[in-house]
């Protein structure tokens, strides 16, 4: 079933900005334009498999973004300068470009003053795919695993060392228990030999000389020992595992940074301007923009402070119980990110009021906020439950198995994703919930089908709706592929997963339920292509190209009839039969399902099935 793809522009935003000040490679190309074929200086930004680009180094949105997976970057000649050309050419121009992989698109042609930059931004392209990324995963996962094996051999082979060691341990016991008692029996032997005999000197200087050498040599061994640690791969470890939990530190630094900018810079002076006489904002405006951002800035300065109390007590890093006290407070983070698309929607309508603007693009040039918006700072907190997700992940690749605070981590990554996943489904749910929402409220005489929460939208679109059978007498065959035709026939139709609504639309953007016009799926049979044989074929006339299709309704209380609609392209009517026919067959599958289980059998229906 197709669907409208969704395009998140702050995320791109945030991605702009992170290219900026972490990109692999930034600087100014000219740029070609396809236009007039004249040459325009940007400041471009690399990121990972993506190519921003901007009017200058100062600028806080793109004016453009290039998707370079799969795309190929190669050195091209110098174009011969025509007589004509008013472009000076003051120095000599480096040229080359970037040549997606689909058809239709065309190539990105830019050019360097320098030719070791212009070497350096080739070069950096090519290597911008996420594929070579996946081949060298493979690689390093195919070391990991021969890695493994090795220290698998090792651990079989120190355990029988050990045992030989304990063994030896056992023999060296044994021997010094017989020394011992032949000591004994030489002292029987001998009592007063050992009290006559004075040790000669010479004797003395070398047990001394014997007794340095043998510390010198223990001291030796120790440093070799320590030297043998350093270099290990369970200290290298240690040494990713203490640098994650700094960079951890800096991020969490630089995110409560932004929370206090957000309400410090924006929340509290809003609230002081909606408290005044001309208020150009409403309290429950600035409640509903802001919900719950003071209570998750008070969180996370709590949390910062316990990391940084924990850096203070380094090498001893425990963190576990941080994430224990943070994971049960993370559930204002679920309202936050439910009210976040609504918050946009209040602040995109409180934008049209001229004062609030004005105050807000006040409030914008701060010097703290760095040229970002509003909407820049009330998307941040989205990132920060998948980003303790990703850091989790990457410290307990670095935590051996053995350690103590394995399985707490472990606990918290597991809590923090089925938060994330809970936050995803509630979001997707409420966009859903809005939109049939919003639909209904276009609609003059309203639509309770669409207060039902199952009811989830799948598109929208303008067709034509084409008499029938029983009207051929009322319009003749020249007026039907008219353009009277086309602009009194012309219909707003919305698809859901059990409804089909046919509207018209007035001059003022509000729209009108046909009567008749809300059918039931299930009650419906959809007939692509209209037989020669068929009435409503003669009907409608055959100047159409097989745009049109046909929805014939069986409703059980009443009698059966049929809609026929024309599309405005063979595309447009490949997705909207695909569309119908999907939903009515999920429908009668449905049905199917729970007649079989429920009428027939004395088992429930599982909710997995339905």
């Amino acid at each position: 079933m197709q669907k409208s793809v969704r395009y998140n522009e702050g995320h791109a935003l945030y991605l702009s900005v992170v290219a900026r000040k972490e990109g692999s490679k930034r600087g100014y190309l000219s740029k070609k334009t396809t236009e007039n074929s004249r040459w325009t200086e940007k400041y471009f930004a690399l990121y990972q498999n993506v190519l921003f680009y901007f009017e200058n180094d100062q600028s806080a949105r793109p004016s453009g973004i290039y998707l370079l997976e799969g795309c190929t970057c190669e050195r091209a000649p110098a174009p011969k300068v025509s007589a004509i050309s008013k472009e000076p050419m003051e120095k000599q121009q480096h040229y080359f470009l970037v040549i997606f992989g689909h058809e239709g698109q065309k190539p990105l042609e830019l050019r360097s003053e320098d030719e070791s930059d212009c070497n350096e931004w080739v070069e950096c392209i090519q290597q911008a795919s996420y594929s070579d990324i996946m081949i060298e995963r493979e690689i390093l996962m195919q070391k990991y695993i021969h890695l493994v094996q090795i220290l698998e051999t090792e651990k079989i082979a120190a355990n029988q060392l050990r045992t030989q060691l304990e063994d030896q341990d056992t023999e060296i016991e044994r021997l010094k228990a017989e020394i011992v008692v032949l000591n004994k029996a030489k002292e029987r032997m001998f009592p007063f030999q050992s009290n006559q005999e004075e040790e000669d000197p010479d004797i003395k200087k070398i047990k001394k000389v014997q007794s340095f050498m043998r510390g010198w040599l223990c001291r030796r061994k120790w440093k070799i020992i320590v030297q043998d640690y350093i270099c290990s791969p369970h200290a290298e470890s240690m040494r990713k595992r203490n640098q994650i939990v700094f960079n951890m530190v800096e991020a969490e630094t630089e995110y409560v940074h932004q929370l206090s900018i957000l309400v410090n810079c924006f929340l509290r002076p809003l609230r002081m301007a909606a408290s005044s006489k001309k208020p150009p904002i409403s309290h429950d405006d600035v409640s509903s923009i802001f919900l719950n951002s003071e209570t998750i800035m008070f969180l996370h300065e709590i949390f910062h402070q316990g990391l940084k109390a924990r850096i203070a007590n380094w090498p001893t890093l425990v963190l576990a119980d941080l994430f224990d006290i943070l994971l049960p407070m993370l559930n204002i983070y679920q309202e936050f990110v439910r009210n976040h698309q609504y918050s946009l929607q209040v602040l995109a309508n409180c934008k049209q009021n001229r004062d609030f603007d004005k105050l807000l693009k006040q409030y914008e040039y701060n010097a703290g906020c760095e040229g970002r918006m509003l909407e820049t700072f009330l998307t941040y907190p989205m990132f920060q439950i998948p980003r303790y997700i990703i850091t989790l992940h990457e410290l307990l690749a670095h935590t051996p198995h053995e350690h103590v605070e394995r399985k707490s981590l472990e606990f918290a990554k597991s809590k923090l994703e089925e938060l994330s996943k809970m936050m995803h489904d509630e979001v997707s749910d409420t966009e859903n919930i809005r939109k049939n929402l919003a639909i209904e409220r276009m609609i003059v005489e309203g639509c309770d089908i669409l207060l039902d929460t199952s009811q989830t939208f799948v598109r929208q679109g303008s067709l034509i709706q084409l008499p029938s059978s029983s009207e051929r007498g009322m319009l003749s065959k020249v007026r039907l592929g008219s353009l009277s035709l086309r602009k009194e026939g012309e219909r707003q139709c919305f698809l859901f997963t059990k409804h089909f609504l046919i509207c018209t639309r007035t001059s003022g953007g509000k729209l009108h339920l046909l009567k008749g016009g809300t059918l039931s799926l299930i009650e419906c049979t959809l007939i692509e292509e209209l037989d020669a044989s068929d009435e409503d074929y003669n009907a409608a006339g055959q100047g159409f190209s097989h745009l049109e299709f046909k929805i014939v309704v069986e409703p059980p209380d009443g009698q059966s009839f049929c809609v026929v609609l024309l599309a405005p392209s063979r595309q447009e009517k490949a997705a909207w039969t695909s569309d119908i026919s999907q939903c009515i067959d999920n429908i009668r599958c449905n049905g199917l399902m729970t007649s079989v289980f429920e009428e027939n059998s004395k088992v429930s229906v599982p909710h997995m099935i339905k």
